[in-house]
């Protein structure tokens, strides 16, 4: 993969199969593969989220247009995605499959908006601002 695009819409894509296995293990209500597909997609989004973008793609954005603009709106939905998170992780503790499909509607939802804004706007404005961007997270 050669660009910022590709790499990380890649990395948009498993996390959404991942989010989808941990949501039909619910709708069954086999809670062990719940939290196991839970804490991958967990793990996968924290990657996705902290590692390579707050951590290195924001800062190095930053760093040529400043603090604020597109990147301020990203972490602030990215707290709101944890919070989401969070919350899901107790409905599995507590096994009631109805909180966590309709938490999990909400955390979709938010993760597909987020993630066209990303797609649209902030991977092409860092391809264009940053040469060779995608270098930045190999």
């Amino acid at each position: 993969m050669n660009s910022i695009s590709e790499l990380m819409q890649h990395n948009h894509r498993e996390c959404d199969e991942l989010f989808a296995k941990a949501e039909e293990s619910a709708a069954n209500q086999d809670w062990n593969e719940t939290l196991t597909a839970w804490e991958s997609f967990t793990k996968e989004l924290e990657s996705h989220i902290t590692e390579k973008e707050e951590n290195v793609l924001f800062p190095a954005l930053e760093e040529i247009n400043g603090p604020m603009g597109p990147t301020q709106v990203m972490r602030n939905e990215h707290k709101q995605m944890r919070i989401l998170v969070s919350q899901i992780k107790q409905s599995i503790a507590d096994q009631n499959s109805t909180q966590f499909l309709g938490l999990s509607e909400t955390l979709m939802m938010l993760m597909q908006q987020h993630n066209m804004k990303e797609e649209q706007i902030l991977y092409p404005m860092i391809e264009n601002c940053i040469p060779n961007a995608h270098k930045l997270l190999t």
